[in-house]
């Protein structure tokens, strides 16, 4: 089997729960994502079969894994991140989804969500550490050494920080990568990432380590790269903002970024998905200001997705998107108020067009 990409050229789309849907990692990797990841399955889901553990899963043949003759592909491979605190249902979890051609594997160590922290599972496998390794020698005996990866926060707190050690001895079990987000599960997303911490992990480990936390552009991303040694990134609410920050990455990756000064990052969505035009017909008005060409161009083919793989969810999807990807467009705020309320898509495209002066004929 080909190895994944974990390249300083090569950046993630990090598994985001509600967020990171089919459609979602779809658009991402015709921005240039290279490895995708699901939102989180519970690994009881799993094993009982939850409706709503299914609808996580779904996929298709581009995603590169489960392909219809039951080969996989890895040009642009798929992870399914997992979460559990029970070694049995993990096992058997890894297990199901091998037998359904699924091929790569993400636990999940680093989630404070309480919902998720108060079952022992997440960020509350940093307080109970033995566990944690009896959970992480059945996933890998389950997927073979190499096929698994651990995404891990600095501690439960600050008087207890276990990643060194830890991701150690997840090393030793047969990882194939380690993520940090450098906070530890207290913080939730507060304070400011300790990124130090990543370049001492990949300073210490024999496999990859991939940085998170707060990489809010490709300028982000690029920085943390060239501080820590760490060898690849993984975007979050980034990409949230704008999907487009994978070919942004690349394009700075491609432009000698990682040596001499490093140049801002634009926030926006780049002018490198013009490639969306050719590939799906993405009419747009020549007189357009750059940047509310590009967002157009995104949430025509968000929407396009959205409709074709998720038509039950879709309008709902974006009305929550599309309020983030305008977040920084001047009347953003009339705009946003419009999107949450809107009703039908016939409303959704007339907002489009008035705000942006596309209509949106995939809506």
């Amino acid at each position: 089997m080909s190895e994944l990409p974990i390249r300083p050229d090569a950046p993630w789309l990090a598994p985001l729960a509600g967020w990171s849907d089919l459609p979602f990692r779809l658009l991402c990797r015709e921005m240039g994502a290279a490895v995708c990841c699901t939102e989180m399955v519970s690994a009881k889901g799993l094993v009982y079969g939850g409706r709503n553990t299914e609808e996580l899963l779904a996929t298709t043949p581009e995603e590169g894994d489960a392909l219809e003759d039951g080969s996989t592909a890895c040009d642009h491979p798929l992870v399914v991140q997992i979460f559990g605190a029970e070694a049995s249902f993990m096992e058997q979890a890894v297990r199901i989804l091998r037998e359904r051609g699924f091929s790569w594997f993400d636990v999940n160590m680093g989630c404070s969500v309480p919902k998720v922290t108060k079952t022992g599972a997440g960020a509350a496998m940093l307080r109970d550490v033995p566990n944690a390794l009896r959970v992480a020698e059945a996933v890998v005996r389950a997927a073979g050494a190499g096929r698994v990866g651990f995404k891990i926060r600095l501690g439960w707190d600050a008087e207890h920080e276990v990643y060194l050690d830890l991701a150690r001895r997840l090393a030793d079990l047969g990882a194939g990568w380690i993520t940090l987000h450098p906070r530890h599960a207290t913080q939730g997303f507060s304070g400011s990432p300790r990124h130090e911490a990543v370049a001492e992990l990949a300073e210490a480990l024999p496999v990859p380590v991939i940085a998170s936390g707060d990489l809010f552009t490709a300028a982000d991303g690029i920085r943390v790269l060239r501080e820590t040694g760490a060898s690849s990134v993984m975007y979050a609410r980034g990409a949230l903002k704008n999907p487009a920050v994978f070919a942004e990455h690349a394009a700075m990756i491609r432009a000698g970024a990682m040596e001499g000064e490093l140049p801002p990052s634009s926030g926006i969505v780049c002018e490198s998905s013009r490639k969306l035009d050719a590939q799906h017909a993405c009419d747009v008005l020549d007189d357009l200001p750059a940047d509310r060409a590009s967002l157009a161009r995104v949430i025509r083919r968000h929407a396009a997705l959205a409709r074709r793989y998720a038509p039950q969810h879709a309008l709902l999807k974006m009305r929550t998107f599309v309020p983030r990807y305008v977040k920084n467009l001047d009347g953003a705020r009339a705009l946003r108020q419009e999107i949450v309320t809107c009703r039908d898509w016939d409303a959704l495209n007339d907002i489009l067009e008035r705000h942006l002066g596309v209509v949106c004929a995939d809506c």
